[in-house]
């Protein structure tokens, strides 16, 4: 090819690799995969998402274009969950500022384990992994000494990767976004190497790369979903747990700022313009859950006029307020546009407390009173010792005023409910107001009680601020010491509370490992699951089915059930009964029906368990037609049979007591006749013996020990030694059968 051809031939090339991808932009339409419409609010894009997860999720639809279909799905959701993307998209049909939808598709590499699904182009693959910076990386001893105790202040995701891991490469720039995204807004950021730390890997449950893992409150929760940013900043919204910023409005301030007094904690009430919670104040709320109670107010709902009037709240900026005893007044406020999560840590941990806090368990207390360490360090603790009735709120609302007006860095005001905390009562004697300072963690105290007690007078405060002076000109003034017991946790879950909280966290687990089948993860349940099954066995079942229960079973059937055969059952029982199946039937009369029905299934019975075998009886009374039909048929065999019509018209024949193995599919039968004339019961003549004289004798005999020869008969029939007696076709047993028995 000439060189002057080859520039023509290359543009040529790229003008239609360019309009394949414009036309591939242009049929790609996220609303259409998510089944919205352009005007979709957000929640309906995410209910719509979730639906199409679940039913496009290659774990659980086998469909060949399942992963296709998911990839779409999370990447169409992906664009609509972000009002940039989403902009940009309406406007220009973009998915991100300089990438086209073609460009985006899954044209590259995707899918290298079951629980990840990658939609990164080719052309677009990263060339190094520098960004997993070693700050990152985890090791054992740290993880457990550091990160574990840590997850129980802010949510952790950590990245598993190896060295010659492909897909580990191929996910870095989702997790670089993801890591720039979260890290600053609180979110602890790891990376366990699986071939250096396989220890830590091990413990953590992960056994191949890549995976990721979020650690909230010392749990492991291992991420499923494709790997784009918006799933992972999902993931870690979900661990959080639920109710964590409670929502506010005119209709619920009031009652919020006022738990105070139970919850023993601060109020912050954070105002903003978006309409969720962000993320940002989520994680704040984690954080500081045990100090502080976080309320958000969308400033754009019109059910908020009245408090956002009354606190005079700028709409322009974020705004956070911080109340503690009055309800009126906050005792601090900020105000920024770009609110950051270093400002909102600095706001809340100084004021972690209420002004005078009440002491309901032991880690308040080493908070609230420090053991002294240096002399310029040193922290006093005036504490009140009150009761919780009605009677108590004067003189606790003067001990309030009186720390309100008193506050220094060196004292601590609190009180404590004397029922609640007997023991550390009964160590201060019983008085009313005490200062003391704490002298070692072994409880150790130096103190003084205000002499006169206390009922909130001015003659008490004036005593209390006397004292607390002589106090910072010599500290020798604490004269008394005792040792403390610790405190009381009032606030703890009784036991039962904590077990179904633990029962959830398994359930919850289980579920998970059972959804993505990760069987490896899985055994340390499995293991405690078995285990209480056993014991439940073992102390429960087995103690059900004991001995002495099973007096009170009801005996065991000793007879077969057997049915009737009638014009309804004549075909299913006979005509058409299936090969190899056999129909034992006895012949009877409404006479002698209870007598020799339930002898027969008495007798019948040790051969109910053969699946072939169906027993039957039939009512000479109503069906008399049908023994003399079905012998006529067999005259050839057996000639004293073949009598006439008018014959029988002189004594109708006595087949009671007959048994009949009848093979409907073969047509043959094998018949039992009990007569009695004093023959041997092993002579087998009997059985097909059918002279009318024999028979009319036997009608006024008994036929009840006749019954110990059908046993043998039975166990011959089984045997197959029976003579069988061959038929054309099965006599009908009623008018309406004729047409079926000549088939």
């Amino acid at each position: 090819m000439p060189r002057a051809t080859r520039p023509r031939w290359l543009a040529i090339f790229l003008l239609s690799v360019s309009v394949q991808m414009a036309r591939a932009a242009s049929e790609y339409d996220p609303y259409m995969v998510l089944g919205v419409g352009r005007s979709a609010s957000q929640a309906e894009v995410k209910r719509a998402y979730k639906n199409l997860a679940k039913e496009w999720h290659p774990d659980k639809n086998k469909d060949p274009k399942a992963e296709d279909m998911f990839i779409k799905v999370s990447k169409s959701y992906e664009i609509l969950s972000n009002e940039e993307r989403r902009s940009n998209f309406d406007r220009y049909g973009q998915m991100e500022e300089n990438q086209p939808l073609g460009q985006s598709q899954h044209q590259g590499f995707r899918g290298f384990h079951n629980s990840f699904y990658f939609d990164e182009s080719f052309f677009h693959f990263p060339r190094s992994r520098d960004f997993a910076d070693s700050k990152y990386l985890l090791h054992h001893a740290g993880f457990n000494s550091d990160v574990l105790p840590d997850s129980h202040k802010r949510p952790y995701l950590i990245k598993v990767t190896s060295e010659w891991c492909f897909a580990c490469i191929h996910i870095e720039p989702v997790w670089k976004e993801t890591v720039l995204e979260l890290e600053p807004l609180g979110v602890g950021i790891g990376i366990v190497d699986l071939g250096y730390e396989r220890r830590l890997a091990h413990q953590l449950g992960a056994h191949r790369a890549p995976s990721i893992i979020g650690l909230v409150n010392g749990r492991v929760t291992f991420f499923h979903q494709a790997v784009v940013r918006e799933h992972l900043r999902q993931f870690i919204e979900d661990l959080l747990p639920h109710k964590l910023v409670e929502r506010i409005t005119d209709n619920n301030y009031l009652a919020f700022l006022e738990s105070w007094r139970v919850e023993n904690k601060p109020s912050v009430l954070l105002f903003d313009q978006v309409p969720v919670v962000p993320l940002l104040y989520k994680l704040t709320a984690f954080a500081f859950r045990d100090y502080v109670r976080l309320g958000f107010v969308d400033q754009g709902d019109a059910h908020n006029t009245r408090l956002l009037r009354q606190f005079n709240i700028n709409t322009y900026a974020p705004t956070m307020l911080l109340f503690k005893e009055d309800t009126e007044h906050p005792v601090d406020i900020i105000q920024a546009r770009g609110m950051k999560r270093q400002i909102m840590d600095e706001f809340v941990s100084n004021n972690k407390f209420l002004q005078v806090p009440r002491l309901v368990n032991q880690q308040l207390f080493d908070e609230l009173c420090p053991v002294k360490q240096f002399h310029r360090r040193r922290k006093y603790c005036v504490l009140l010792i009150t009761g919780e009735d009605p009677a108590f709120l004067p003189g606790s609302k003067a001990f309030l005023d009186f720390a309100s007006v008193n506050r220094k860095d060196v004292l601590r005001f609190a009180y404590v409910y004397q029922r609640q905390q007997q023991p550390l009562c009964q160590a201060l004697l019983p008085i009313c107001v005490v200062i003391l300072e704490r002298r070692s963690h072994a409880g150790k105290v130096m103190y003084r009680s205000v002499s006169g007690g206390w009922n909130g007078s001015e003659e008490d405060k004036y005593r209390l601020h006397e004292q607390l002076e002589l106090l910072q000109k010599d500290p020798t003034y604490l004269s008394s010491d005792a040792t403390l017991p610790e405190l009381n946790n009032e606030m703890a879950p009784i036991f039962i509370i904590q077990w179904m909280n633990a029962a959830y966290d398994y359930i919850v687990q289980m579920y998970d490992d059972l959804l993505y089948s990760n069987w490896r993860e899985m055994m340390p349940i499995l293991s405690l699951i078995f285990s209480a099954l056993f014991i439940l066995f073992g102390t429960v079942i087995i103690q059900a089915f004991s001995k002495p229960r099973k007096a009170n079973r009801p005996p065991k059937k000793d007879f077969v059930e057997v049915t009737e055969l009638t014009d309804i059952t004549y075909i299913s029982n006979l005509v058409k009964l299936r090969p190899g199946h056999i129909n034992v039937v006895l012949v009877l009369t409404g006479a002698s029906k209870n007598a020799l029905l339930r002898k027969f299934a008495k007798e019948v019975f040790s051969f109910s368990g053969t699946q072939t075998l169906h027993f039957s009886f039939l009512n000479g009374d109503k069906h008399r037609h049908w023994m003399p039909s079905l012998l006529r048929s067999t005259s050839e065999s057996l000639p004293s049979e073949g009598q006439s019509d008018d014959e029988e018209g002189e004594e109708s024949p006595d087949y009671a007591g007959h048994v009949l193995a009848l093979n409907g599919h073969k047509k043959y039968f094998c018949l039992f006749r009990p007569v009695f004339t004093g023959e041997d019961p092993n002579d087998s003549s009997s059985e097909t013996s059918f002279s009318s004289d024999s028979r009319r004798k036997s009608r006024s005999r008994s036929r009840s020990s006749s019954h110990s020869r059908l046993g043998l008969w039975m166990e011959r029939l089984m045997e197959g030694t029976l003579p069988r007696l061959q038929v054309p076709a099965w006599p009908p047993l009623g008018e309406t059968t004729a047409s079926f028995t000549e088939s």
